[in-house]
C-alpha cells in the first residue's frame, strides 16, 4: 500500500512519514497540492495524507481536484491539520475528505485513522 503525504512543513512530512513507514506502509511526499497532483500522475497512490493550509493549492483544493477526476476519485483522504475550527471541518467534508485529524497527533492516531480509511476502501470494492 502506497501512502501520498502532503504537507508544505518537511519536518511535518518526515515526521508523517516515519509513522506509516513504521507499519509497512510505501511513502511518497509532496510539497503541496500542486506537486501532490504531480506525483499522482507517476503512481499507485491508495492514500492520501494531506495538510489544509499550503501554499499554491490547499489540501480542500486539492480533495476537490481529486474528487472532480474518476481516476482519483476513490482515494481516500485523511487530513490532517491545526484547524479546529467547525467550519474548516465541514468544508473539509463538503469537499470530499475521507477522515480529519486536529495536530498535534500521535503515531497511533495516524495509524488508527489510516487503517480505518483502508479498511473502508476495501470494504466498498467488495
Amino acid at each position: 500500500m502506497k501512502i501520498l503525504i502532503v504537507d508544505d512543513c518537511r519536518t511535518t512530512r518526515k515526521l508523517l512519514s516515519l509513522y506509516v513507514k513504521a507499519k509497512g506502509f510505501d511513502v511518497q511526499t509532496a510539497e503541496n497540492g500542486l506537486d501532490a497532483i504531480e506525483k499522482l500522475a507517476g503512481g499507485n497512490i491508495n492514500l492520501i495524507i494531506t495538510d489544509l493550509n499550503m501554499p499554491f493549492m490547499d489540501g480542500i483544493e486539492l480533495t476537490r481536484t481529486l474528487r472532480a477526476d474518476p481516476s482519483y476519485s476513490g482515494i481516500p483522504v485523511l487530513m490532517v491539520t491545526t484547524e479546529k475550527d467547525a467550519e474548516e471541518k465541514r468544508r473539509a467534508a463538503e469537499a470530499g475528505v475521507s477522515g480529519f485529524i486536529v495536530k498535534p497527533v500521535s503515531a497511533d492516531d495516524v495509524v488508527k485513522n489510516v487503517r480505518g480509511l483502508m479498511k473502508n476502501m476495501f470494504e466498498q470494492e467488495v
